[in-house]
């Protein structure tokens, strides 16, 4: 194949590659950081987002062996390759960070997210709240004779849909806990 014959963009392996390097597509990648668990280690890692100018959109942590005192970090963020590659490198060099994965780019994984909604309303829009719970598999945890407490868990596309159909129905509040995710498989 003659090089001139090539379209912008048509091969990522060409060394003709005409592609912009300045139009690089924004992404969202899903990583997985285990930690000691030490006071000011959350502080370290998330103070580098800051500094950096980096966006996290969802965070969570926990301590998951208390035995070895580890705690997991999973961050939502976003940013070109070249920018989630910097921000895996620049985690991975922080000294009680152990391990740095991205949950994007490893292979297939889970993701699911727990948020509780408070939805006031009566008559008829309280029987279709109930009836999009149902549909959602939503539990109510909580109810008086004028709201509802919804608990719903799954991706954050879901609760998304969930969330964009109770405002009509007179959603009053929300909390969400961000993502835990982990990869499928051994």
């Amino acid at each position: 194949m003659c090089a001139l014959s090539l379209k912008k963009g048509a091969s990522r392996k060409s060394a003709y590659d005409l592609k912009n390097p300045s139009s690089e597509v924004i992404e969202t990648h899903t990583l997985a950081i285990l930690v000691d668990n030490e006071a000011g280690v959350l502080a370290r890692v998330i103070g580098l987002f800051a500094g950096r100018g980096y966006n996290i959109e969802s965070l969570t942590v926990a301590e998951v062996d208390h035995l070895g005192h580890l705690s997991r970090i999973t961050i939502v963020t976003t940013g070109t390759a070249a920018v989630i590659e910097q921000i895996k490198a620049q985690v991975s060099r922080i000294v009680p960070v152990h391990e740095v994965h991205d949950l994007t780019v490893e292979g297939p994984s889970v993701e699911r997210e727990l948020a509780i909604l408070k939805v006031a309303g009566k008559g008829d829009m309280r029987v279709e709240a109930l009836r999009l719970a149902d549909i959602f598999r939503a539990s109510v945890v909580d109810t008086t004779l004028e709201s509802f407490v919804f608990e719903i868990t799954g991706t954050p596309e879901k609760i998304d849909a969930f969330v964009d159909l109770m405002r009509p129905l007179g959603l009053v509040e929300i909390a969400r806990t961000g993502v835990a995710a982990m990869s499928r498989g051994s």
